[in-house]
Order: C-alpha cells, then structure tokens, then sequence
C-alpha cells in the first residue's frame, strides 16, 4: 500500500513545470503514486503570443499533462503545489483552481493532510518567499499539516538555502541540477511523511 500525492501546478514558460516534475520523481522515489496536474490556462491567446517561450510551453504541454480536477484533491493523500510569483503572490490560474475547492472545503476532505509548496520568480529576491508563504496561508485554512523542506538536508543549502520550499530564480539561466535535487528532495521528504501520518512504513 502507498500514500497518494498530488502535484498540483502553473507554469508559464516551464520553469515552475521543471521543478513540478521534479517534486513528482522524488515522491516516486519513496514509493508514493503521484498524479502531475496544472492549473488550467486563463490568459487571452495575446498575452500567451507576446512571450515566445509561453507560447512554446504552452504549446508543448497543453496535452502531456492533465489540468487538475478537484477529484485530484479527494483523491490525494497529500499535495505539493507550484506557482511563478505574480507581484510577491501566486498566479491567477493556479489561485482560481485552488477558489473551486470550498465545497470540499466545507466537507473537510482537504483537512489533516500533509502539503508542501514551490515556485519560481524572474529574480533572486523577487517574491519567492511570500510566494510560498501565501500557499501555505491556504494550508492553514485547510487545515494541512505543512511539510516545507526546512534546513533538513544539504540539497537545500546546495540550491540557496530556501527553508520554506524550492525556489528558482529565472535570472540565472537555466535551472542546474542543484535546484532539481531540492525539488526531488522536497517530493520525497512529503511523501515520507504522509506514509507516517497514514501509519505506513517510510523507509
């Protein structure tokens, strides 16, 4: 038997999808099922043609990778979302997703279970922390048991050193392996502990 997480996303231009992925192998790692869901796409078609690399990933992924449902959220036993910061929050998309969920709310489908979140801005200090820090005020209201990757192994030192959840700054390039492995770090530890929390073995 395994825990069930879902990784739930919006991306962009694919670096928040970079690490999603990420995420998804390191819960697979520790023996977890995982679904890798994205937000629905809200922005006009003009936006979208105006930055060549959204329309690109747009393109690439619109059919490899499922939107998510709120059967996604009844469904998982713990969740790890993903959002680019939008001016020190989360994007719309993933923020409009995320709205749809009070009536599971209300059933208390979403409460005691485990959750984990990430994200990616332009620069170093462009809003990544309060990025995730408003994902996780949702938790709350959810009554999660939040799992961020604290200072709990060296992959986060080794990709910044960021405690409450990976973060990727775009300036620098391309995403190197360093932030990949803090990713599949931080998949892994929330599955790990959602097997504790469902008193399964988390070797």
């Amino acid at each position: 038997m395994s825990v069930k997480v879902a990784v739930i996303y919006y991306s962009s231009t694919g670096n928040v999808h970079r690490l999603a992925e990420a995420v998804a192998e390191g819960a697979e790692k520790a023996g977890a099922e995982v679904r890798l869901r994205r937000a629905a796409e809200l922005a006009p078609a003009a936006a979208i043609d105006a930055n060549p690399a959204w329309r690109a990933h747009v393109d690439a992924h619109a059919d490899q990778v499922e939107v998510a449902t709120l059967e996604d959220l009844e469904w998982a036993d713990a969740y790890a979302f993903g959002s680019p910061t939008r001016f020190g929050n989360i994007s719309a998309q993933l923020k409009q997703f995320i709205d749809t969920a009070g009536g599971l709310w209300q059933q208390g489908a979403l409460s005691d279970k485990p959750a984990t979140a990430f994200t990616s801005a332009y620069n170093t200090h462009g809003g990544n922390e309060s990025t995730l820090l408003a994902l996780y005020n949702t938790f709350h209201h959810w009554g999660s048991i939040i799992v961020s990757p604290g200072y709990t192994d060296q992959t986060v030192y080794a990709a910044g050193g960021n405690p409450y959840g990976t973060a990727f700054a775009g300036v620098k390039g391309e995403m190197d392996e360093a932030v990949l492995a803090a990713a599949r770090y931080q998949g892994e530890r929330l599955a790990k502990i959602a097997k504790r929390l469902n008193g399964l073995a988390a070797d």
